[in-house]
């Protein structure tokens, strides 16, 4: 569309959704109507004057470091990660769902690890595969008979969902090792709230501003006893990882110290962080290094970015961490098939959200019916993460399926493949007007005692026309998320 000149009540006009399901509008039979305030405040707004505070907001963004490292462009270190400030919203009603679909499904990862980890009954019933779990790259036989405070292994969870043609929400993925995002969706609503406190004005929009708390809470709740306050530090990879300014944030909204592996000590059985005072005890770490770097005499020998020793330690029970060890194997893309199986397996109930549609290669059923349907899947390497491998059949070239069949054929069990989904869509500022851009959604969750989902979530959205992948790394951007009190 070509924005006029006068005030632009027409601001929305000429905006198409082009048959998809949009977060705004809905759809023409069954409109989003708990979006008409905000709809009418866009619609006062003149796009000139939109642009150039959405500029604003972006240079503050920057300003403030608010960014990511792409380790794939040589061209850019750090970047922010793009902003746009059409907001996405959902209704109370909507999110009472969505909440409640968020927390059975935690909640059945959690008793899929402690089962995992122990008597392995869902294996020996034949609901999960054994070879899927024990055969997977994720699966830590260190932890095998471990008891967690409080059964909990996936402190800190991202759902990713997305909403489908009809309107409805989907789990696409689980990520249940080392979720990232969070800092953008609190640092988005404030930024909102300087920018466009006329947009927000008076519409009753739930906060997400206890994140920080809550975590610290969760962290005090699996801390092992100890004289005194416990001890939480978030322990980073350093600089160099791509979400060191999320670190930084979650350090300062827990009111925590940030260290890396070179500022922790295993001494007398304790983990010891080293001060200018001398070393001081600490009690529980949240964790933004893998598995695969935090002791490197349990794991990869070669890190420097871990702890020496910290396993011992948390295995006698002397530290807490935060995910668990082994928790990657709750969140492979092979397992994520599993879960409405596991949640009616453990809780007797069938999945509040369902599951996009999966097929696993790894099952000769499975894997036949991808490479006769390979045009109209998308593929997708289970171990991978940030949309890297993934190959989208209807928009891929021949050589590209070709490519495709041939990996496929190699190593079928690194595979699964979906239905391509018409993700939903929602109106986003681009240089000439207002266009739709597909979007999905990532809420947060924080378990210690019992499980507790921030409002709302990281709204990604895919900045290139047409495109379906989300991920900051492929040149996604975010929204605010709106959850209507």
């Amino acid at each position: 569309m070509t924005p006029r000149d006068d005030k632009a009540s027409d601001i929305l006009e000429g905006y198409d959704p082009g048959g998809f399901y949009c977060e705004l509008l809905g759809l023409p039979e069954h409109p989003a109507e708990h979006a008409a305030e905000i709809r009418a405040r866009l619609g006062t707004l003149d796009f000139a004057e939109l642009r150039r505070r959405a500029k604003e907001a972006e240079r503050e963004l920057y300003n403030l470091g608010i960014t990511f490292l792409v380790y794939s462009d040589k061209e850019a270190v750090d970047r922010i990660l793009p902003f746009d400030v059409i907001p996405r919203v959902i209704s109370a009603s909507e999110w009472e769902r969505l909440d409640a679909g968020v927390v059975q499904r935690v909640t059945a990862l959690n008793l899929f690890l402690h089962d995992v980890y122990h008597d392995q009954k869902i294996l020996k019933d034949g609901v999960v595969p054994p070879e899927l779990v024990l055969g997977n790259a994720n699966y830590r036989p260190q932890m095998q008979g471990l008891d967690v405070p409080l059964d909990t292994y996936v402190h800190i969870c991202g759902i990713d969902l997305v909403r489908d043609g009809d309107g409805t929400f989907r789990v696409l993925e689980d990520n249940a090792r080392v979720p990232s995002g969070v800092s953008y969706v609190i640092e988005n609503r404030h930024m909102m709230q300087r920018a466009f406190s006329d947009l927000l004005a008076d519409i009753p929009i739930r906060p997400v501003d206890g994140y920080g708390q809550k975590l610290l809470e969760a962290m005090y709740e699996i801390a092992p006893a100890a004289p005194g306050e416990p001890q939480v530090v978030l322990l980073s990879p350093g600089a160099y990882n791509s979400a060191y300014f999320e670190h930084i944030f979650l350090a300062r909204e827990m009111g925590v110290p940030l260290v890396e592996g070179h500022d922790l000590v295993v001494q007398d059985d304790r983990v010891w962080m080293k001060t200018i005072n001398g070393l001081s005890r600490v009690d529980a770490i949240y964790r933004r290094v893998g598995d695969d770097f935090l002791d490197p005499r349990a794991f990869n020998p070669d890190s420097l970015l871990g702890v020496p020793g910290i396993l011992e330690v948390y295995r006698k029970g002397r530290v807490a961490l935060a995910n668990a060890i082994g928790t990657g194997v709750a969140d492979d893309k092979a397992v994520y098939a599993y879960v409405p199986r596991m949640i009616k397996y453990y809780l007797g109930e069938d999945a509040i959200i369902p599951n996009v549609e999966t097929h696993i290669c790894r099952e000769g059923e499975g894997l036949r019916y991808t490479l006769d349907n390979l045009d109209k899947l998308v593929v997708k390497p289970v171990g991978e993460a940030g949309g890297y491998g993934i190959t989208i059949g209807p928009r891929a070239t021949k050589a590209e399926l070709d490519e495709c069949r041939a990996k496929l054929e190699a190593d079928p069990a690194n595979y699964i493949s979906q239905p391509m989904v018409p993700l939903s869509v929602c109106p986003t500022v681009v240089d000439h007007g207002i266009e739709p851009r597909h979007v999905d959604l990532r809420p947060f969750a924080i378990t210690g005692r019992k499980t507790w989902v921030l409002p709302g979530g990281l709204t990604r959205v895919a900045l290139r026309k047409g495109t379906l992948i989300v991920n900051s790394s492929q040149g996604g951007g975010s929204k605010d998320t709106w959850v209507l009190a």
